[in-house]
């Protein structure tokens, strides 16, 4: 069995998120993703919509995701590489470059993102529409 694992808040879910799993699970057999725990956000000075626990129960109701796991610290991706068995690491190519060390231990593959959606977009959209 061939394992893929992502990370990311995964906050304001939208097709982009979507696609970016469905990409990443036409990989392998198994997705693992991921997601900044509420504190480890706070660490990154970032403020998710939604909570941790409510995020990962929204990530679990997709049927690419297989499992997710919390991402507490941005050391930790090497040891769950190989604790999971991971086959290959993903992420948006917005990362590009960033985890190539991780090709030490696992195929690392940055896919391109979606054009036209963001969360950052949607976060402005929003104060836009509230600021009149």
């Amino acid at each position: 069995m061939k394992k893929v694992i992502t990370y990311g808040t995964f906050d304001l879910l939208h097709w982009g998120h979507i696609n970016l799993l469905k990409r990443a699970k036409d990989l392998g057999d198994y997705l693992i993703v991921a997601i900044s725990t509420d504190e480890f956000n706070a660490l990154k000075d970032k403020k998710a919509y939604h909570s941790f626990e409510n995020r990962k129960m929204i990530l679990e109701s997709i049927r690419y995701v297989d499992e997710v796991i919390p991402e507490d610290n941005w050391a930790q991706k090497r040891e769950d590489i190989v604790r999971e068995g991971v086959d290959i690491f993903v992420m948006g190519d917005d990362w590009k470059g960033q985890f190539d060390e991780l090709a030490e231990v696992c195929d690392v593959v940055y896919l391109p993102r979606t054009i036209g959606i963001s969360t950052s977009q949607i976060k402005d959209d929003l104060l836009k529409v509230t600021n009149g």
